[in-house]
């Protein structure tokens, strides 16, 4: 059993409108109801009135035709909304820049098609199923791409430590003499005393042979001197 409904001349702009129309094509009458109460949404009121309608009129035509029918069996088929007519009001709202917009009212016309058929909802309900399958495939032949560098890697992980192990235990099995420096031994207090000794001699012995200045050495360069500043002084006289 099948019914239509419409709603015309409804306010508001078809585009707001399909927003709330979206939620429940292909679902459940009772399920569409529950959504359409819990939108928050202008059109919602007025196009769950319209589902209602659906739902009346499929069962007086199932009256009407002696068939029983469950409302609760029924779903929506189809739903769409058109662009109404826009009211001709000349008015004019302020705009930025010294610019005007004009005012215009939106309509719309809603349509919801219900119906009983359950074959048409089970082979929508298989499209959906056979597109959700094709959807999964796709992403995990994607995913198997992107994770195959992964499992080399994986399988390339044993061999390195492996490979780390054996370096270890060739530095481990190497001789202990060769890895450390040969131990320097100390010297003993008498033979350390002797190399102070020793060398305070030898600076002793160096200062010896500096030749000192004498006296004599000092006065060389006094008659130069003396001579230097005698002609200074003719100098400054003249």
């Amino acid at each position: 059993m099948e019914a239509i409904a419409k709603t015309k001349y409804l306010k508001g702009s078809p585009r707001k409108a399909r927003l709330v129309i979206d939620l429940i094509r292909g679902r459940n009458v009772s399920q569409a109801l529950s959504i359409l109460k819990f939108t928050n949404k202008r059109a919602a009121l007025p196009i769950a009135k319209c589902l209602s309608s659906a739902i009346a009129n499929a069962t007086y035509l199932a009256e009407q035709q002696n068939i029983a029918i469950d409302p609760d069996g029924l779903w929506v088929k189809t739903c769409f909304v058109d662009m109404g007519p826009t009211k001709n009001r000349r008015r004019m709202r302020p705009a930025p820049q010294g610019r005007a917009y004009r005012e215009q009212r939106h309509y719309c016309h809603i349509t919801i098609h219900v119906t009983s058929d359950a074959s048409a909802k089970d082979e929508q309900n298989a499209k959906l199923a056979e597109a959700a399958a094709k959807r999964s495939a796709a992403r995990r032949a994607e995913a198997g791409t992107t994770k195959a560098p992964a499992r080399t890697a994986k399988k390339d992980a044993p061999t390195k430590a492996k490979k780390a192990e054996d370096a270890k235990v060739e530095e481990i099995e190497t001789p202990i003499a060769e890895q450390t420096e040969p131990i320097r031994e100390t010297p003993s207090p008498d033979e350390a005393a002797a190399t102070v000794n020793a060398e305070a001699e030898a600076e002793v012995a160096d200062a010896k042979n500096v030749a000192s200045q004498t006296p004599a050495e000092k006065n060389e360069t006094q008659p130069a001197d003396e001579a230097q500043q005698k002609i200074n002084e003719d100098l400054e006289r003249q």
